[in-house]
């Protein structure tokens, strides 16, 4: 006599749609950003800095290329120098100051690898540029978020 099973027939589930090779950068990033040109004052990014609470922000030209980042490691040189060599800030620009060999990721590339890229670098935010123009960021923080979304699905 053989042993019989008492469990029902199970049904073959679906795989979740969602795979982690689809979750992009793209999803993601934010769009809606706060950018400073290379003419502005430092004093104005500062209080940029200070009033959207960002720590640092893309600097663009009027073609709305990519030209630079600008941060408040940045603003703190700046200060901390204009006080030891006694100079007055008011005419220091963002293009004096700026970062202008900037790394950028693709807003394809996959969520999972972007994070990867944030621990290697240890940058803050990656600029997303498309043709030449500059269409969002990702931050240390839009990784977190996306990570929270995924909480409870398979991260292989």
């Amino acid at each position: 006599m053989g042993i019989k099973s008492f469990l029902a027939s199970r049904k073959k589930t679906k795989k979740a749609t969602t795979s982690n090779s689809l979750i992009k950068v793209s999803d993601y990033m934010t769009t809606n950003l706060i950018t400073f040109k290379s003419n502005q004052r430092i004093e104005q990014v500062i209080d940029a800095i200070i009033k959207y609470r960002i720590s640092g922000a893309p600097v663009i030209n009027e073609k709305n290329e990519l030209i630079g980042v600008i941060s408040e490691g940045d603003c703190i040189k700046q200060i901390s120098e204009s006080r030891y060599y006694n100079m007055p800030m008011n005419n220091d620009t963002v293009e004096k100051h700026m970062v202008k060999n900037v790394e950028t990721i693709d807003g394809n590339m996959n969520i999972f690898d972007a994070a990867n890229k944030f621990l290697e670098s240890k940058r803050r935010r990656f600029p997303i540029v498309e043709n030449g123009k500059l269409v969002g960021q990702i931050s240390q923080k839009d990784i977190l978020k996306a990570a929270l979304k995924l909480k409870g699905q398979n991260w292989k």
